[in-house]
């Protein structure tokens, strides 16, 4: 016999960190600036590596949405090194180095 999801101690699909992370569709938009290059950038990251991200890299990429665009352009063209290492972290997967 299935348990009631809605009862107390019954199995839930979703995790709480699921259910506070922003709707996929909102970080899409997030990702649309004004300038082409950062948009083919954050995109990609976003269909291709956001999911399966650990909570924390997630987290670093949405705080890496909130900069301005010449900002955040600049981490992403290797102009400028973030501070934060969460950050460092997603821009190297953003734009990796060609080695």
């Amino acid at each position: 016999m299935k348990k009631d999801p809605s009862q107390p101690g019954a199995e839930n699909p979703l995790s709480l960190s699921a259910v506070r992370r922003p709707p996929f569709t909102k970080l899409r938009w997030r990702c649309r600036r004004g300038m082409k290059e950062l948009d083919v950038v954050l995109e990609r990251y976003l269909e291709q590596r956001y999911a399966c991200a650990p909570i924390a890299e997630q987290q670093a990429f949405e705080a890496l949405l909130d900069l301005p665009d010449p900002q955040l352009f600049a981490y992403v063209m290797r102009r400028e090194e973030p501070t934060d290492s969460g950050w460092v972290d997603v821009i190297n997967k953003l734009a990796p180095i060609d080695r």
